[in-house]
């Protein structure tokens, strides 16, 4: 069995890598926890039958010691990835590190060196490679079905929904306090991009902005907070007394508060973040982007995130020299249509957790490795690192209007990087 601490105990530290020890105790125990909030700290512990003599409020505690176990796993928020990860690199920790590894790009590149220099098993959480669905679409492209790759039509159907919890309301809305949307959201699609295509991305340009989740698109009659007396809050799609106020343990519900009863969750609404109206809160990260790119070979995708659609998915076009692919992953459908006249419908296979698999996946592919004692992963530092250089520069282009070169802008990069060390 494998040991391993965690800190941040949130959503994707309790539910997507907390939930495997669970499912599968044989493979994997959690000893320690991290957590500055005490009921999810309490909550994790009490899950994982963890001593309170390993249960820390900063992570500093719990890296201030001899190394505990074999692993550790970093789901903090977004900017609190860059010490820890660092220490833990120090300390001789196998890692297992959420995404983005920092929304800082010169942050990223010495992450990413750190653990090259001490040979770390640093895998970052770009869960989608670890998809059978995306595992399947890999293996048909590397087999050159459809010839050589042209151009790609990618769409990341956000949700109305999602938008609205995550990155309206929630932990991800504003790009200062956590990162750009198209780094935290989208930087699954510019990896998995960059993993399918295979080759060096050149140069990026890019166009979005918030246009909908604003004040000055309030309905008349709306308020603060949706139970302050709203005169629209029974029509709204955005009620937060609709989505929160149950006692299912489902997302996005369970993430308001640690307790599921009817009681903390009203009073997390009445309270917290989550109860906001959604024209009145304090978001600035994009509701829609397009991302254009250039890859070697003269390979062209067009990307597009929105938050205005009713699902949650990606669906996409991907067009060779032989055929062409269309996907959509909520129907777990690969469609190929060859050039020569023959069809081919695939529905990959299944398994079960978040992300069609991806977060059960990850997790045993991550303690295969630990006890393998190898430094090799699907999605290790120096290759996240790649593809992050990606969403940064897309990030670039949109701020700026500028078409930005990869190469100059990681050279730029590594300048910034030295001058900080």
């Amino acid at each position: 069995m494998m040991k391993a601490a965690l800190i941040g105990a949130g959503s994707r530290g309790f539910y997507a890598y907390g939930s495997y020890a669970l499912q599968y105790p044989h493979e994997i125990q959690f000893i320690a926890v991290a957590e500055p909030n005490k009921e999810k700290r309490e909550k994790f512990a009490e899950a994982h039958n963890i001593p309170e003599n390993m249960r820390f409020e900063d992570w500093t505690e719990l890296l201030e010691k001899e190394q505990l176990c074999e692993a550790l796993l970093i789901c903090s928020p977004d900017r609190n990835h860059f010490k820890p990860v660092m220490k833990a690199i120090e300390k001789g920790y196998s890692i297992l590190l959420e995404k983005p590894m920092s929304p800082v790009p010169h942050e990223t590149l010495k992450i990413a060196e750190a653990a090259s220099k001490n040979n770390t098993l640093l895998t970052v959480c770009h869960v989608m490679r670890y998809a059978p669905f995306y595992q399947a679409l890999k293996e048909i492209i590397d087999q050159k079905a459809i010839g050589e790759i042209v151009s790609i039509q990618w769409n990341e159907n956000v949700g109305y929904f999602h938008q609205a919890h995550s990155f309206v309301r929630g932990n991800w809305r504003n790009s200062g306090e956590s990162s750009p949307m198209i780094l935290q959201k989208s930087c699954h699609d510019m990896d998995m991009l960059a993993w399918l295509i295979g080759k060096e991305c050149q140069s990026v340009s890019s166009y979005g902005s918030l246009s909908y989740f604003k004040k000055e698109n309030a309905p008349e009659g709306s308020t603060y907070r949706c139970l302050d007396g709203c005169k629209v809050e029974k029509e709204c799609p955005y009620s937060a007394a609709k989505w929160y106020l149950h006692d299912r343990d489902v997302w996005p519900a369970n993430v308001i508060s640690a307790d599921s009863s009817i009681e903390s969750r009203l009073k997390a609404i009445q309270e917290g973040p989550y109860g906001r109206c959604v024209y009145h809160c304090d978001n600035d990260v994009v509701d829609h982007q397009v991302v254009n790119l250039l890859f070697d070979n003269d390979v062209t995708v067009a990307f597009t995130m929105t938050a205005f659609t009713k699902e949650t998915f990606r669906n996409f076009k991907i067009m060779g020299t032989k055929g062409e692919i269309n996907g959509n992953d909520a129907k777990n459908e690969l469609e190929i249509n060859y050039f020569s006249g023959k069809k081919e419908i695939i529905h990959p296979e299944t398994v079960d957790g978040g992300h069609m698999g991806a977060d059960t996946s990850i997790m045993a592919d991550f303690i295969y490795s630990v006890k393998q004692k190898s430094n090799r992963s699907l999605t290790s530092a120096i290759v996240s690192a790649q593809s992050h250089m990606i969403a940064y520069a897309a990030e670039e282009s949109r701020v700026t209007g500028a078409i930005v070169s990869l190469k100059e802008y990681v050279e730029n990069l590594k300048e910034i990087k030295e001058e900080v060390l």
